[in-house]
């Protein structure tokens, strides 16, 4: 499988090259490959970008210090690293390619762009996960050195964010509206109803925004789009995957999908309640029947191919008799939980996606034969979150998408990092969750956090902190004419800089 770096190096040519490329396509007809998205990019600044779909398109346009192997594990892209000590890196590049405005890049721009994140002023979301960095320091155009203020085994695989030109930093250029890096592709324009970019072969890459999966599809039929990559509900990609028009591919996913519980709920804490759930919800029976097989049964929150994943958990299998042997003896301990229906009740939030409130009936379906009354309720993304966030709800489902880093887990299940300062949405607390958690943080070698993350993720399963689901695959719907379209695990549009457009 090419690696970016690898596709990188053989499309990358200089301002000049992609300036003389443009004109001679403006001479004959245009060659454009449509990409189908949900909506127009938020942010086209890699220092202001979170969405998924923002950070994807940035690829393409920018470059970075490092990138991650199939493993996650940080390997170069545009720099060499060396550990001087616990808290000294020196960076070494090992490229300079020209930034779309014709300047090279060099040390002097790695800086000043990590300088900027570091600018309170700015705002930039990254910088609370870069706060260790005391001092950046430029040797010569190809070195320079990152100073932390305390030890961070994890702090090369954090050096992600796209590099960008120091003189236009400094002229507070308008990145989000003319994004200027020195990425393989080249922004040539952007309006409400598309984003141009332009690869090194004056090939344009346009990417249409269309709500609405159904249209979305209908467009990709009609010939108005080339290529849609994800964002299709189970039911539309299978009535895809039967049309001879046109084609479907998947690679496995990485997004872990999961039920939450509410720990301060007095049933819900029981350890009891929840195995009940998780021995009562058939997962593969969903798999099968919601995605056509196309998702993977999950164990903990990182894959178990990640460099501190775990191969030996695998989540709860489906147990009804178990389940339903749990419930009973919840009821006779607690007969005040029973309704008139001889049910316990439990309420379940989640969005008005139609696939959510489908998989919410199915779950309601399921329990229902293990003796707990599933009372689904469902809103629009925006209450939905806001609730979540703020605790107000027993059940509710949600997806972690491109978790890379193993840090995820301080900011999920950490006892302090209950909502606003975290995203523990359940309220989970466990004392021996958290020392293994922070042991992980302080520990400087990379096998021994592996190995902690790993019996993490082990005492997340046992104290049954969410009931795991699946990871969902990755998959593009694309018109026969698409040739060589490649997918990643990730969900990147990395695909795209070599993808052709054949005959008919």
């Amino acid at each position: 499988m090419l690696n970016r770096r690898t596709l990188f190096k053989a499309s990358l040519v200089s301002a000049t090259g992609l300036l003389l490329q443009s004109c001679a396509s403006s001479q004959g007809q245009e060659r454009q490959i449509k990409v189908g998205v949900t909506s127009r990019p938020r942010m086209l600044d890699p220092r202001q970008a979170t969405d998924a779909l923002s950070s994807r398109v940035n690829r393409l346009i920018y470059r970075q210090l490092i990138d991650f192997n199939e493993s996650f594990e940080p390997i170069p892209d545009l720099a060499t690293w060396q550990q001087i000590s616990p808290t000294h890196y020196r960076f070494t590049l090992t490229e300079f390619p020209r930034f779309h405005h014709g300047m090279p890049l060099t040390a002097e721009d790695v800086a000043a762009t990590y300088r900027s994140i570091l600018d309170k002023t700015l705002g930039s979301p990254h910088r609370g996960s870069l706060k260790k960095i005391t001092q950046i320091d430029v040797l010569n155009n190809a070195e320079l050195d990152f100073h932390l203020e305390a030890p961070d085994a994890l702090f090369v695989g954090r050096l992600v964010i796209g590099i960008l030109p120091k003189d236009l930093i400094e002229s507070q250029h308008a990145f989000q509206k003319t994004p200027i890096g020195s990425g393989p592709c080249l922004f040539k324009s952007m309006t409400e109803q598309k984003l141009v970019l332009e690869r090194p072969d004056a090939v344009q890459l346009v990417f249409i925004p269309v709500k609405d999966a159904t249209v979305r599809v209908l467009k990709l039929r009609k010939g108005e789009l080339d290529i849609i990559q994800n964002d299709l509900s189970p039911e539309l990609v299978s009535y895809c995957d039967k049309l001879d028009e046109l084609n479907v591919q998947w690679h496995d996913g990485t997004n872990f999908g999961y039920v939450g519980f509410n720990f301060d709920d007095s049933l819900l804490s029981q350890l009891e309640m929840r195995q009940a759930l998780a021995y009562g919800i058939n997962r593969q029976a969903i798999v099968d029947a919601v995605f056509d097989g196309h998702a993977r049964l999950a164990g903990g929150l990182l894959v178990p191919e990640h460099w501190s994943g775990v191969a030996d958990i695998h989540g709860f299998d489906y147990r009804p008799n178990k389940a339903k042997q749990l419930v009973d003896s919840l009821k006779q301990k607690q007969p005040g939980l029973v309704n008139d229906d001889g049910m316990i009740e439990l309420s379940y939030k989640t969005s008005s996606d139609p696939t959510r409130i489908r998989l919410a009936t199915i779950y309601q379906s399921q329990l229902r034969k293990i003796g707990v009354a599933l009372k689904v309720q469902s809103y629009d993304w925006g209450t939905f979150y806001n609730d979540i966030k703020q605790g107000r709800f027993q059940l509710y489902s949600l997806a972690w998408v491109g978790v890379k880093s193993p840090d995820i887990f301080q900011y999920v299940f950490d006892s302090d990092a209950i909502p606003p300062k975290g995203a523990n949405r359940g309220r989970y607390r466990d004392p021996q969750a958290d020392a293994l958690i922070r042991e992980a943080g302080h520990t400087q070698s990379l096998a021994k956090q592996a190995e902690l993350y790993q019996d993490l993720q082990r005492r997340l399963q046992e104290t049954l902190a969410v009931i795991p689901l699946w990871y969902e695959d990755q998959y593009a719907v694309t018109r026969p004419q698409v040739k060589g379209y490649q997918l990643y695990s990730d969900g990147r549009f990395d695909g795209l800089l070599s993808v052709e457009l054949g005959e008919t």
